[in-house]
């Protein structure tokens, strides 16, 4: 944010209070705060902010009588159909057995926010699907597997695939949320469908860096491995592990989605996703993040 004409202001959304005073004389609400992570020591903290800072953040805006909040769900809340068919914003939710404690507070929360659109209050949802791009410090999830494919890490060991989609068309699409999209509706913000394997090609291609790629790994030992690192983490460490099993079986899945919806209905243009791997790629190299 810095070097935007933007006012700040600091707050705690679990304090309910402080969301009241932030949220006065505001027309437009974006509600994107959540916490993400593949591990916690105490997972009680996701489902606190994840589901009842946003009923924070909802009712205070009911209160508030706020024109419009575009609230920023995830792919997560979405369910996954067989093989490798697109998803759309009417696939049912069917990730519960996973044992992913981010998924499922992205789906319960949504199902809040949905609650309170049914109950007067003006709000569009929107499912971002796996965005990267530049100025990713982090980095995110994407961000982090076009440095892995990058510095040689064997990706394709997952036989899933994933929809990727530049970020600042992400931003895009929650504006044209806001002024377009229809209340109590959910738009899918994603571009490219790819697999694994495609993801890999597309990131060397697109780099030019074609470094001999570590042995793919079975998935069972990729099961062990990830059970092992999660025992660490759970009585060594204390630390988030490298990844999880409950990751691996998400992420092992083809987690491939439509955003028709959001093409047709919102007028979101896609950046090409060769453009924006450029970008992230160069922004990555650039800050250190690989070394060429």
């Amino acid at each position: 944010l810095s070097g935007l004409d933007i006012e700040k202001m600091e707050g705690d959304i679990l304090n309910i209070d402080a969301v009241r005073k932030a949220l006065k004389g505001v027309d437009t609400l974006f509600h994107l705060a959540a916490v993400y992570s593949i591990w916690m020591k105490d997972w009680s903290r996701i489902y606190e902010v994840n589901l009842q800072g946003s009923r924070n953040i909802l009712w205070s805006a009911l209160k508030a009588d706020i024109n419009r909040v575009v609230y920023t769900s995830s792919i997560a809340a979405i369910g996954i159909k067989p093989g490798m068919e697109a998803s759309t914003e009417e696939t049912v939710f069917n990730q519960y057995t996973l044992g992913n404690h981010y998924v499922l507070t992205k789906y319960l929360s949504q199902q809040e926010a949905l609650g309170f659109a049914g109950n007067g209050l003006d709000l569009v949802v929107v499912n971002p699907c796996f965005p990267f791009g530049t100025n990713d410090r982090v980095p995110t999830p994407t961000g982090q597997m076009i440095v892995d494919i990058l510095s040689g890490l064997n990706r394709s060991s997952l036989n899933g695939g994933i929809n990727i989609v530049d970020v600042r068309d992400v931003a895009r699409g929650h504006i044209l949320a806001a002024k377009k999209g229809r209340k109590g509706e959910l738009y899918i913000l994603g571009n490219k469908n790819v697999t694994m394997d495609e993801m890999m090609s597309l990131v060397r291609n697109v780099s030019g860096i074609k470094r001999v790629l570590l042995p793919k790994a079975p998935r069972a030992v990729l099961k062990a491995f990830t059970a092992g690192l999660t025992w660490w983490s759970d009585h060594i460490s204390h630390k988030p592990p490298m990844s999880t099993p409950a990751e691996v079986k998400y992420v092992s899945q083809y987690l491939f989605f439509d955003s028709a919806k959001a093409r047709n209905e919102l007028g979101l243009v896609f950046t090409p996703i060769e453009e924006s791997l450029h970008n992230s790629i160069n922004w990555f190299i650039e800050k250190g993040y690989v070394k060429v």
